[in-house]
């Protein structure tokens, strides 16, 4: 059953950057951002990354975790985010198995060759665990600003 906006997220475990295994079921009483992202070490992603990384403390000042997600391994992020700094986790998703339940995977098109691959996407999540408002098809440019403007809205509600 995929998320909608106004509903609580089903409860999920994924394999996460620094041997966590993020539980959000244990991260209630905090929002939580997820950003969906297509792969590590790409221009894009990396400025995005970076975006969200520049805003953390921030975020952290209204009680929000960050988690960047995408299909990469562990191994991977370890390295992206090592060489970004970035001071929040990332999340491999392998088995797809959070990009399902958020409707990330679409059909995309890069030199005239269609694959499937990971719609840029933000969800923003509030303390008790319901999808409160949600970005799709992100362009990076004043994205990580106006989820972190969100998530002051919502913290101060």
């Amino acid at each position: 059953m995929a998320v909608e906006l106004g509903q609580p997220i089903a409860t999920f475990q994924a394999q996460a950057t620094g041997g966590l295994q993020i539980d959000l079921g244990a991260l209630k009483g905090e929002q939580i951002v997820l950003y969906f992202y297509p792969k590590d070490n790409t221009p894009g992603c990396t400025t995005e990354g970076q975006d969200f990384r520049d805003r953390h403390d921030a975020f952290r000042a209204v009680n929000t975790q960050v988690f960047g997600v995408s299909r990469d391994s562990l191994k991977t992020h370890e390295n992206f985010k090592n060489k970004q700094g970035f001071p929040f986790e990332l999340i491999s998703d392998q088995d797809e198995q959070l990009c399902q339940l958020f409707e990330v995977i679409k059909l995309k098109k890069l030199y005239g060759k269609e694959y499937l691959g990971i719609d840029r996407s933000t969800f923003l999540i509030d303390r008790n665990g319901v999808l409160r408002q949600q970005w799709r098809g992100v362009k990076v440019p004043g994205h990580a600003e106006a989820v972190l403007q969100a998530a002051r809205t919502l913290h101060d509600a």
